[in-house]
C-alpha cells in the first residue's frame, strides 16, 4: 500500500479518513506471467495500480504474429482498459501480464463510492485520468512525428528496463514496425 500512497501523495494531500476509506476498497491480486487477465468484448470493472510487474495492452489477431501492441504499464502506474472502464462498454483490446504482476484493484462501483464519499476522490480521479491521457497523447504524437528509428531510440532512452523484460516482437509492434525492421534498426543504433 505504500507504493500507491507515495504515488497519490505526489498528486494531493489525502486525509487519514479518506485514505482509510479508499484503501478499504482495494484488493490485491497476483497475475501469473503471460496471463491474459482482461479479454476483448469484456467490460472493464477494475482500475488497478501495479505494485510489481509489467502489463501489455494489445489488440489480438487470429495470427498471434499480427497482434498490435499499443501500450505497456509498469510498477507504480495504473492499468485498466480505461475507455471500457469509463463507458462500461465492451473493450476492443486485451491486457496481459508479461511478468508475474501484483496489482491493487478497485471496482468501478467502489471507485464511484470513493468519489462520492471522500473529499479528495474526485481530484485524484481527475488528475490520474489526466496523466493517462498525457501518456496516450504523447504516444500518438510520437507515432505521427517520429520515424521508427527515432521512436525506438526514444523508447530506449526513456524506458531502458523495457528492453530487458519485454520480448522484441512486442516492442516492434509497439513502435509500429515488423520484427525484421526492428532488427535492422537495432543494428544501426
Amino acid at each position: 500500500m505504500q507504493q500507491i500512497k507515495a504515488y497519490l501523495d505526489q498528486i494531493a494531500t489525502i486525509s487519514k479518513s479518506d485514505w482509510d476509506f479508499f484503501t478499504s476498497k482495494l484488493k490485491r491480486h497476483t497475475i501469473p506471467k503471460k496471463a491474459v487477465f482482461f479479454k476483448v468484448n469484456e467490460i472493464e470493472n477494475h482500475i488497478s495500480f501495479i505494485e510489481t510487474g509489467v502489463v501489455r495492452l494489445f489488440i489480438p489477431k487470429e495470427n498471434p504474429e499480427k497482434e498490435i501492441t499499443f501500450g505497456f504499464s509498469f510498477k507504480d502506474q495504473f492499468i485498466s482498459a480505461y475507455d471500457s472502464f469509463l463507458t462500461q462498454k465492451p473493450s476492443a483490446y486485451q491486457l496481459q501480464a508479461l511478468t508475474e504482476t501484483t496489482v491493487l484493484s478497485i471496482t468501478y462501483n467502489d471507485l464511484q463510492e470513493v468519489y462520492k464519499t471522500t473529499l479528495i476522490g474526485n481530484l485524484i480521479g481527475r488528475l490520474t485520468a489526466e496523466r493517462l491521457f498525457l501518456i496516450k497523447s504523447k504516444r500518438e504524437q510520437n507515432l505521427l512525428n517520429l520515424s521508427a528509428e527515432e521512436r525506438y531510440v526514444k523508447l530506449f532512452k526513456e524506458r531502458p528496463e523495457l528492453l530487458k523484460v519485454i520480448p522484441l516482437k512486442y516492442i516492434s509492434s509497439y513502435i509500429g514496425v515488423t520484427a525484421q525492421a526492428l532488427s535492422r534498426i537495432r543494428k544501426r543504433v
